[in-house]
């Protein structure tokens, strides 16, 4: 199994708007061969940012990348740009291979 990770770094006071925006959006992620699961994770606030975690589950890295590279992973992200003023800058992008 593989986990792929992004942190988002969200603008004080913009929490509801980021989380609107995702709840909302179409992820095109059903039958996309390999995925298992998708979650969206609040974590701490500090006095610069909201901490966010998207954290998906896929059965290997190889599926993953596959899907980085598909018509379906343009379409769920075709409208990122339009809330920039969200983010402190782009995500971290974090993989791992599961060994246990």
């Amino acid at each position: 199994m593989y986990l792929a990770m992004n942190r988002f770094k969200i603008v004080l006071g913009k929490e509801d708007e980021f989380e609107t925006v995702w709840k909302s959006r179409e992820t095109h992620l059903d039958g996309v061969k390999g995925f298992k699961k998708f979650n969206l994770i609040k974590g701490a606030s500090n006095t610069e940012f909201s901490l966010y975690l998207s954290h998906s589950e896929w059965n290997s890295e190889e599926e993953f990348w596959n899907w980085t590279k598909s018509e379906s992973f343009r379409l769920a992200h075709k409208d990122a740009a339009s809330h920039r003023d969200l983010y402190l800058g782009p995500p971290d992008f974090e993989g791992f291979k599961v060994i246990i």
